[in-house]
């Protein structure tokens, strides 16, 4: 039977000495392994960054492994946490970070303690007590900003002006993004099968087993676009390749976070304001909310499930409020004085 010993926490410290370890748990007896594993490739990723921020918070620097990742995630003995510590890790969480973030490094913290508490590492009592955390309010607008049209021209004038390969790569990405609001992680998924260049409909398929959509590029979206399957070619496999920096195509499939980097780079050379993949997102709903597109479409356009994750996007204020009660007529009638 697993002795649970008592924790206590010395003046000052967030840490004891207790739930960091030198050399890490073996594979099948570390909750953060464990749960990591059962993760696809992107979400793994996200998810080690949270439990290494977590680590950080509980006070254990940062170790590389041979390949340079961060794995101080692997060397807290999770199974040693108790209410006291998560406690305070949620108030060092909501002193640090937005209410969306810090909701979900609290999300990764109850994930790994199940992992521990399947594990036997902690027992049911304290398991229930060091999850008992409540969420942080959430803010009720999407993070992001939107793009101007004139920060849009710039972006593909630059574009334009890069006559090699990943000129015309890069003004499809920004092109695909703007006209269609896709998601990075879809954006990059995306395969040249998944294009109809005769029409511009673009597959979006579904990574948990839910129906594909279907959406459209059009005008210089899709004119972005076909420029660059000229360069590309017609080989089967992803829509956008990687390229050398001298120039060089190489056929193998861009990473989510290539579109931010992307990004990032096309937006100093155009000398405009740091911008994401999600900014572009934010700019094509809220575009088209503004433009009077009802929001059932946009909804399916933007791939949302709820209408009120659309609806967040919409910044028309109150002056869009007053439009549109205009277009709704009432008849009046001005009583006339008795005499």
């Amino acid at each position: 039977m697993t002795d649970y010993q008592p924790i206590t926490i010395e003046p000052g410290a967030l840490l004891p000495t207790a739930l960091s370890t030198a050399v890490s748990l073996p594979t099948e007896q570390n909750p953060a392994s464990i749960y990591l594993a059962s993760l696809n490739r992107s979400s793994r990723r996200t998810m080690r960054t949270a439990f290494n921020t977590l680590g950080s918070l509980l006070g254990v620097g940062e170790i590389v492994d041979s390949q340079g990742h961060d794995v101080r995630c692997f060397l807290v003995l999770w199974g040693n946490l108790r209410a006291e510590h998560t406690g305070a890790i949620r108030t060092k969480l909501e002193a640090r970070y937005a209410p969306a973030t810090t909701n979900k490094l609290l999300v990764a913290l109850r994930r790994v303690l199940k992992e521990a508490r399947r594990l036997g590492q902690i027992s049911a009592d304290d398991y229930d007590r060091a999850v008992d955390l409540p969420s942080i309010p959430a803010e009720h607008h999407p993070r992001g900003r939107s793009l101007t049209d004139a920060e849009i021209t710039a972006l593909m004038r630059k574009c334009a002006d890069d006559s090699t390969p990943a000129g015309a790569r890069d003004a499809a990405i920004i092109a695909l993004l703007r006209g269609t609001g896709l998601r990075r992680s879809e954006a990059v998924a995306l395969d040249l099968a998944d294009y109809d260049p005769s029409t511009g409909a673009l597959t979006i398929r579904s990574k948990t087993g839910k129906k594909d959509r279907l959406t459209y590029v059009a005008g210089g979206a899709k004119d972005a676009i076909d420029e660059w399957l000229r360069k590309r070619g017609n080989s089967a496999g992803p829509l956008f390749y990687g390229i050398t920096k001298g120039g060089r195509l190489v056929e193998r499939r861009l990473a989510d976070q290539a579109l931010a980097i992307i990004c990032a780079a096309r937006a100093t050379q155009a000398g405009i304001a740091p911008f994401t993949p999600h900014d572009m997102r934010h700019t094509f709903i809220s575009g088209l909310l503004e433009a009077g597109a009802d929001i059932a479409l946009v909804q399916r356009l933007a791939g949302h499930e709820n209408p009120a994750t659309t609806s967040r996007y919409d910044g028309r204020g109150e002056a869009a409020k007053q439009r549109a009660v205009q277009l709704v007529h009432v008849p009046f009638f001005p009583r006339r004085e008795a005499i």
